[in-house]
């Protein structure tokens, strides 16, 4: 196997929902994703196998993660354990960097193949 190069600007933005757009890469047991979210996006609580690491490049977004709220901004990372239930509330226009690992399989038909 070697070492593959994606590059964003190549990628299809995948429309979620109104308030919700991704680009996703993945390998074989993680995926990244770039998020775009809309002030006023609600993601409802859910959990998932993945453990999700979520950084924040611009905007906020309110977190409930195992029933404990906390505010994420600019330049701040939030991790989320394997099967903790989670919600968030998007403060403001918001643009993040989601990993999850292993690859979360709802996801896995977003993927576009390099």
């Amino acid at each position: 196997m070697t070492a593959t190069v994606h590059r964003w600007d190549e990628i299809g933005l995948v429309k979620i929902t109104e308030m919700m757009s991704q680009k996703i890469v993945a390998g074989s047991n993680q995926l990244l994703a770039q998020t775009y979210l809309k002030q006023g996006a609600l993601v409802p609580r859910h959990a998932h196998a993945s453990e999700q690491m979520t950084y924040v490049l611009q905007g906020a977004v309110r977190f409930v993660v195992g029933g404990e709220e906390t505010i994420v901004r600019e330049g701040e990372v939030l991790h989320i354990p394997s099967m903790v239930e989670h919600q968030a509330e998007v403060l403001e226009d918001t643009f993040q960097l989601d990993i999850f690992s292993p690859i979360r399989p709802d996801w896995a038909d977003l993927v576009e193949e390099p």
